[in-house]
């Protein structure tokens, strides 16, 4: 039995530990931030830290091409000028302006190098001009170059000797070429990481968004006339698988899409052979093997038919569903073809490109004709009412120029050899983009 003193402590003592705090409860005037605060700020240190990436390597490798550019321009242009082993305008044509991209550089680096990222670029993007005019010339280069160390010695006994230095590190001279161009694409890469990584309220976030625009322009230069070039390389093999020189392939805003083998069907039940048909922006070239024991002509086609795409129509007979292959009609106004496959995805591919390039052609006549209305009613009216002044006679004709807009090309298929050669002899229609060329060949617009 507990006494009355001892119930009394027990009271107090549990009355004392009830109003103890817990040791999970702070009452210290710390501050707390608004929702989200520490996020934000994470998110920003993450950014500084992707920046910083991409500014050292941004300087890395501005440094290693600034040495690259010192030793095309050093070893090769000024010696070569100094020397006289190559003529000016051969020179020029190789080296184009190596000189001027380095100058440029050279400027760039040091800004990069202090830190003045948005300046640096600011004052570097009004000499663009320079790798426009290289960019331009790099095929050219290359044909020009190769030509000199085939047939001049003395220029390829000097390229082998530069090309040993130790400073090249086993470089050749058509590694270093591509340089600037390769730069350029660097430089759209760069500049979009910095700029997506620095806040709009910095100084240099301006500067960094037009030199992307600027240089992005180039960038799309540079992959349009890579195109240009594989088009033009496309068209010449075609153009050398086909025997003689009446069917002419490479013509101005001509653009290579596909090839392929298809059966053509007859019209009057006749035996089904096998074709080789080129499909091109503007036309459909259909060609037949030559035989495979002619002495010189064994792999090659001979040219049978061209079929103009541009009032021509495309239609599925069959093979809409997961079928064995399927057939094609193709109208044109002068002209039907029936076109066969056993492959479903083959001729499927074959229908979708001849409904995109006749789609191409005829959207492209429609807008220029709209386009024609509107800028010949006004001036029409103008001179009517100048005439009805003088004597009432007919309004003269404007003259206008041809604007050929190319669609873009796909990639390309290799021919593969059929089952048996055609060997009957038909008639040939000659393909070319000249003046020669008829009217329903044409796929060039006049625009005012």
């Amino acid at each position: 039995m507990r006494t009355c003193s001892q119930l009394a402590y027990l009271v107090k003592e549990r009355s004392e530990v009830s109003v103890r705090p817990s040791k999970t409860m702070s009452f210290s005037p710390t501050p707390v931030g608004p929702p989200g605060s520490r996020g934000v700020q994470e998110q920003r240190e993450k950014w500084e830290r992707k920046r910083t990436r991409t500014v050292r390597a941004l300087v890395q490798t501005e440094q290693k091409y600034c040495k690259q550019l010192q030793l095309v321009n050093t070893y090769f242009v000024e010696i070569l000028k100094a020397k006289g082993t190559l003529r000016q305008d051969i020179r020029e044509s190789i080296f184009s302006s190596i000189p001027s991209v380095y100058s440029v550089n050279q400027t760039l680096l040091v800004r990069l190098e202090n830190g003045d990222l948005g300046r640096g670029f600011d004052d570097f993007c009004p000499h663009l001009h320079h790798y426009v005019t290289y960019v331009d010339n790099i095929q050219n280069a290359n044909k020009v170059l190769a030509l000199q160390v085939k047939k001049n010695k003395a220029f390829r006994r000097f390229k082998k000797l530069q090309e040993s230095r130790p400073e090249f590190l086993n470089c050749k001279l058509e590694d270093l070429l591509p340089l600037p161009i390769q730069r350029i694409q660097q430089y759209k890469h760069f500049l979009r990481d910095l700029s997506e990584n620095t806040s709009p309220d910095y100084p240099e976030f301006q500067p960094l968004s037009r030199s992307v625009k600027l240089i992005s322009e180039v960038s799309q230069r540079i992959q349009d006339n890579a195109r240009s070039h594989d088009n033009h390389l496309q068209l010449r093999r075609v153009q050398r698988l086909l025997k003689g020189r009446k069917t002419r392939v490479v013509a101005p805003g001509r653009w290579y899409l596909r090839e392929g083998w298809l059966r053509t069907v007859p019209p009057k039940g006749a035996e089904v052979k096998p074709k080789m048909f080129f499909l091109f922006s503007d036309v459909l070239l259909q060609a037949k093997p030559c035989h495979p024991l002619h002495p010189t002509n064994g792999d090659k086609f001979a040219g049978q038919r061209v079929y103009p795409l541009k009032d021509c129509t495309v239609d599925k007979v069959f093979g809409h569903t997961q079928s064995q292959g399927g057939l094609l009609s193709l109208t044109f106004p002068k002209a039907k073809l029936l076109l066969m496959s056993s492959d479903q995805e083959d001729i499927n591919d074959w229908y979708y490109s001849l409904s995109s390039a006749v789609g191409q052609l005829k959207s492209r006549n429609t807008v220029v004709h709209q386009r024609d209305d509107l800028v010949r009613r006004p001036l029409r009216c103008f001179v009517e009412d100048q005439k009805n002044q003088t004597t009432p006679s007919t309004p003269p004709t404007t003259p206008g120029r041809k604007r050929v807009a190319p669609p873009p090309p796909q990639t390309p298929s290799r021919p593969t050899a059929p089952a048996e050669a055609e060997g009957s002899a038909s008639k040939r229609m000659k393909l070319t983009g000249g003046p020669a060329e008829s009217e329903s060949a044409r796929s060039s617009c006049v625009i005012l």
